[in-house]
């Protein structure tokens, strides 16, 4: 089996900045302390390992401060692993964050473009796909406004549209489905399903465990930074639900 994500043994460390840590040398005479304390870290991730198989739905889910968003940004390049090794076949594309990379002074339109242009396309490439990627969000009559007077959910509509349509051979979304309409949801499902028969790869993270039942062929559960159990879609939320009653 030809798999396009491999993770092997990968954690994540940070800084933890203690609540009465001086922020200025004047503060620091003051309290007769110093700014330069070492700091002590955590792990945010550890010994985590898994792999994807092309065409398939990858769920992660957790709770909050589990570590889900954090294994979204070393997946993503964002960010690099302390330890361990993510290897990766294909171009990938993603909406971590709702918002990620927007910048609320420009027009909707303009943020196309940019978030087209790092996601690897041309702008010759965004220009011919602009019309789809705005049909698909929803968002014809306000695309030349200024994202700072899109909702939530407006920018989330744009910011899914624009990843799922630079062609990515690997899709990562962060609680994309966790804000917009049935209707809307229904789109995302159809995407992703179709991403899935072109033998693309997703990788979800959702605290919506029905939609992650029904997308996901394999699902994670993280605790406290580490994997605690992975298996089919249904059994893990089974398993998680399960531990906490």
């Amino acid at each position: 089996m030809k798999y396009t994500v491999q993770v092997k043994d990968i954690g994540k460390q940070f800084a933890l900045f203690p609540k009465d840590q001086p922020q200025t040398l004047q503060e620091a005479f003051i309290k007769g302390t110093t700014i330069f304390k070492k700091r002590e870290k955590y792990w945010a991730l550890r010994h985590i390992s898994f792999q994807v198989p092309h065409g398939h739905v990858l769920g992660v889910i957790g709770k909050n401060g589990a570590g889900k968003s954090t294994l979204l940004r070393l997946l993503s390049r964002v960010s690099r692993p302390d330890e361990g090794q993510i290897r990766t076949n294909g171009r990938l594309g993603g909406l971590l964050e709702l918002g990620t990379g927007f910048h609320p002074n420009l027009t909707g339109r303009d943020n196309v473009f940019t978030n087209g242009i790092i996601c690897g396309l041309t702008k010759k490439e965004v220009q011919e796909r602009f019309d789809q990627i705005v049909s698909f969000a929803e968002l014809e009559e306000v695309i030349d406004d200024p994202l700072r007077t899109y909702s939530t959910g407006m920018r989330m509509r744009l910011g899914f549209a624009v990843a799922a349509h630079t062609d990515p051979d690997i899709l990562l979304v962060d609680e994309v489905l966790a804000v917009g309409d049935e209707a809307f949801q229904k789109k995302c499902f159809q995407k992703i399903n179709t991403f899935r028969r072109d033998g693309k790869t997703i990788i979800i993270v959702s605290h919506n465990l029905s939609q992650i039942v029904e997308l996901c062929d394999k699902v994670i559960w993280l605790h406290k930074g580490e994997i605690r159990f992975q298996g089919t879609a249904q059994d893990t939320v089974n398993e998680y639900l399960a531990a906490s009653m």
